[in-house]
């Protein structure tokens, strides 16, 4: 049973247990929100043993008790400061601590166990998760690592103290609400006067009785900015940000607002062909549940490597070493679907309002903590207000009972009473003057002042110090009129003060859906026998059909004309005289069946052309008409849509005049699958050949490229890249200086943020690019065409040497870059240059022509000329201050229409 004072769910501090039945029925109301259930309550017979039903009276009150301090005291924060009991009293220990100096966290223990009833253990994991967060704490020692999983050190060896952010921020004793702690031997904070939105900051887990609540952390800077937007009546958005940095999908986040989700993925990068590096790993994972579900993955056959490695120091560094002729890409998006470098998070924003529990979305949470930093930035300057005005008071009162002689006054007086009736008397005159009356205590004050004060008094100085305590309050009084202005103001110090270095870690960005069955490593081999009608991995003495995973779907055609999709397993009856049988693609619309039939009723045969984009696992689905004795008489399965033409041959018996005639199945449209098909005679067919291949009657694919996802894809998303048909590639062209060639695969990635050009390759198309080159130190302009033809390999067209950087490249026809130097110290000229004038078309290695021998200021890329405009651009000169420019010296040419022999402008 629960001891001791508790705050009950109705909000009433109480010594002892509340009324069960008010408290149940509070708590139904609560936990019905939560779809949970209750245990249901049990009343014995009266003729039950009494012992019994003393028990069950005792369960029920006593559960539901426990249920409402554990919501309340232990599991839950509130709203008031984000805090749960125990990190609230800890703060407040280090507070009633603190000296400046570092203590032992053995020490802090210590002091909170005098407010906290739950022993040290829970005290010091509470403590370390608070410094890890690097917000409220000042930390010292071996604190552990959220990265790594590595635990602090023992509380003796590891010290702590509150931060500057903490002090500003967290504690105010005359805004602060007190209660007697759990013995009543101390007084401890109800809630912290917390100025600033500490449980979005930190974020918050705990499970209770009947709810849980998970808040998300979210960045420092991004709740001080929607803080400020909020008092402005501005809109805001506010994301999770997570000290582990990777990247988050928060289109399903639904303001934390429980029901929503969130997805956070590694930051996977591609080091070689050969090798991948981990950068940054999702919140709630470290680096050795990575590596360990990576390992799992590796060993269940659904990725292909050869050994991982945490190299993990300062930085997170986990490497992925492939297996030989791995795609780094496939493998990438096999690690997000199949290990922990994808991990969906539920949010679900649970707080305490007013002693009950809540379910709230993010911004309400910011509103409320907003609403109250203004509420006590208001009392904070009410109180000081009211001290300004008695300092005031009281220095008006010395200054008149000094300037006066009041003090000579009552040298006369016999008793102290008449003391202070002299002194009410000499103030009289001056009452009116006052904001309040004068009471005896203020009496009582200057009947302290010493001798030694009196005597020393000045006037001036007295003005002086009343005359900057008038002008205080004067702006005292004007925030008080303004608040929210000063509330801004508030927000905008804490932001210079604490908001450097806590720029967003997390980056925000649109994840794709990755089908498992594509990205799986094939790591089994796929068996059929045909004859008895079985498939699977299992039937290793049967026929070798191809290699696949234990994920996949496998799609079965049999003689009779029936096919289905059925999940590979070990050993599956699929029925028998199977004709066809593969690892089905679901919406895989290149993939073309091309059929005939003989429908059992009309004798007649019929061709059709059909693609099996979805359908229902497990269910048969009939080729034919349904009729009895129907059956397939030829069945291609043709991956690009390939339409090949067969010989039919009749049978002898036949009354056809042409026995024996080709067909070519390129004449079929490509239909439903339950389409009936063409008839392809009436007559008996005793054999149907294959008698020739045919190409593809699809043509190419229409491709896209999503900038968020960095993918291609088919569904008109993005932007439009071309017709792709076999052979045909793709060109990247990168931020780095480097071109890259592809192939059109849907599973290759292209991250955006690095790169400048991605299009259809075009050979006779060249690139024009302006370099700065770092061992001469000067900028190059070249154009080249891309002369490689190794795909998947980055070459770069800049050179090796570290420092060379680019300024930018194009694909247009007739680019142009804006050039800006240093004729003198005192001029400045600007010129536009057409590069394909400027420099010829060479080798992709060359180096190109220097920009100019005069030191370039600017350089940069304008709007290219129409492809249609053949001429040559006519130079544009200019000076900066807009003084005319000679560009034909005396005896020179014209330096727009030459260069010299390095290819270089005249004029530079």
């Amino acid at each position: 049973m629960i001891n001791g004072s508790i705050r009950s769910a109705t909000g009433i501090l109480e010594t002892k247990i509340l009324d069960p039945a008010g408290l149940r029925n509070h708590l139904v109301k609560d936990m019905s929100e939560t779809n949970e259930t209750l245990p249901e309550e049990k009343h014995p017979k009266k003729d039950s043993l009494h012992t019994q039903s003393d028990v069950g009276d005792m369960y029920q009150n006593w559960f539901l008790d426990y249920a409402s301090y554990v919501i309340l005291e232990r599991a839950v924060p509130a709203v008031e400061d984000g805090l749960k009991p125990v990190q609230r009293r800890i703060l407040h220990a280090l507070r009633e601590m603190d000296d400046g100096r570092f203590n032992k966290v053995a020490n802090v223990i210590g002091a909170t166990m005098q407010y906290h009833p739950h022993g040290d253990a829970s005290i010091n994991e509470a403590i370390v998760n608070m410094g890890q967060k690097e917000l409220m704490f000042d930390t010292q020692g071996n604190w552990g690592d959220i990265r790594t999983g590595d635990s602090a050190a023992a509380p003796r060896y590891i010290e702590v103290r509150l931060s500057k952010f903490g002090n500003d921020v967290i504690f105010n004793d005359d805004t602060t609400e007190w209660q007697l702690s759990y013995d009543g031997r101390k007084r401890e904070p109800v809630t912290l006067p917390v100025k600033f939105p500490l449980l979005l900051a930190t974020g918050v887990e705990g499970i209770a009785v009947g709810l849980s609540t998970k808040i998300m952390p979210h960045n420092f800077v991004e709740l001080v900015e929607a803080s400020i937007a909020l008092l402005k009546g501005q809109p805001f958005a506010l994301y999770p940000d997570f000290p582990t940095g990777g990247q988050i999908d928060v289109t399903n986040y639904n303001d934390g607002l429980r029901g929503g989700k969130i997805r956070v993925r590694a930051k996977i990068e591609e080091l070689d062909k050969k090798t991948l590096i981990i950068r940054e790993i999702p919140f709630s994972t470290t680096t050795t549940s990575v590596k360990d579900s990576i390992i799992k993955a590796n060993d269940e056959g659904k990725i292909k490597i050869r050994k991982v490695e945490d190299l993990t120091s300062k930085d997170v560094e986990v490497l992925v070493h492939l297996a030989p002729n791995v795609s780094p890409d496939i493998t990438i998006d096999a690690l997000y679907a199949f290990t922990e470098c994808e991990v969906s998070i539920s949010p679900n924003a649970c707080i305490i309002i007013q002693d009950r529990p809540h379910f709230v979305t993010v911004s309400e949470i910011l509103r409320v903590c907003n609403d109250q930093t203004v509420n006590l930035l208001k009392r904070e300057l009410e109180i000081r207000r009211f001290e300004l005005k008695e300092k005031l008071l009281y220095s008006s009162l010395e200054k008149i009972f000094i300037e006066n002689r009041i003090y000579r006054d009552i040298e006369e007086c016999e008793t102290f009473e008449a003391v202070i009736q002299t002194i009410d008397a000499g103030l009289t005159p001056f009452k009116a003057d006052f904001y309040r009356e004068i009471t005896e205590e203020d009496i009582l004050r200057l009947t302290e002042l010493r001798i030694k004060r009196i005597s020393k008094y000045d006037g001036f100085k007295a003005d002086e110090a009343m005359r900057k305590l008038q002008e205080e309050l004067k702006e005292v009084e004007d925030n008080l009129a303004n608040l929210t202005r000063f509330a801004i103001a508030y927000y905008k110090d804490l932001l210079k003060k604490y908001g450097k270095n806590r720029e967003r870690r997390t980056e925000i960005r649109s994840f794709n859906t990755i089908a498992a069955t594509v990205v799986a490593a094939a790591n089994q081999k796929l068996y059929v026998n045909r004859e008895e009608g079985f498939v699977g991995y299992g039937l290793k003495k049967d026929e070798y059909v191809m290699d696949c995973s234990d994920i996949d779907d496998v799609i079965i055609f049999r003689r009779d004309g029936k096919y289905k999709v059925v999940r590979i397993t070990e050993k599956v009856f699929v029925g028998k005289d199977i004709i066809y049988v593969a690892v089905f693609k679901k919406n895989d619309e290149r993939k073309v069946y091309n059929v005939t039939y003989l429908d059992g009723k009309s004798g007649a045969s019929y061709a059709k052309r059909f693609v099996v984009t979805g359908i229902t696992r497990d269910k048969e689905y009939d080729v034919t008409l349904g009729t009895p004795k129907s059956k397939i008489t030829y069945f291609t399965a043709n991956d690009n849509g390939e339409a090949e033409v067969i010989t039919v041959n009749l049978t002898a018996q036949s009354t056809a005049r042409i026995k024996l005639f080709d067909f070519n199945f390129a004449q079929l449209a490509i239909k439903n699958r339950s389409a009936m098909g063409n008839v392809l005679t009436k007559y008996p067919v005793r054999k149907i050949a294959f008698k020739s291949a045919g190409a593809s009657t699809l043509g190419g694919v229409d491709l896209w490229y999503d900038s968020v996802l960095g993918r291609l894809n088919r569904d008109d998303r993005g932007r439009y890249l071309g017709n792709f048909d076999n052979g045909d590639l793709i060109l990247v062209v990168y931020k780095e200086g480097t071109y890259e060639l592809t192939t059109y695969d849907l599973t290759n990635r292209y991250e955006p943020k690095d790169i400048l050009h991605i299009i259809k390759f075009l050979p006779d198309r060249p690139i024009s690019a302006v370099y700065f080159e770092a061992t001469q130190k000067n900028y190059f302009a070249k154009r080249f065409k891309i002369e490689t033809t190794t795909v998947d390999k980055k070459f770069s067209f800049i050179g090796d040497t570290k420092g060379s950087k680019l300024v930018f490249a194009s694909l247009d026809a007739h680019p142009r870059m804006e050039i800006v130097v240093e004729k003198s110290k005192a001029e400045t000229l600007k010129e536009i240059v057409a590069l394909d004038t400027f420099v010829d078309v060479r080798g992709w290695k060359a180096l190109g022509n220097k920009v100019s021998n005069l030191k370039v200021r600017e350089i940069k890329q304008v709007e290219s000329l129409p492809e249609i405009d053949k001429a040559a651009p006519v130079a544009v000169i200019e000076s900066l201050n807009g003084s005319e420019v000679d560009v034909n010296p005396e005896n020179e040419s014209s330096s727009a229409d030459t260069t010299d022999e390095n290819g270089q402008l005249g004029l530079f």
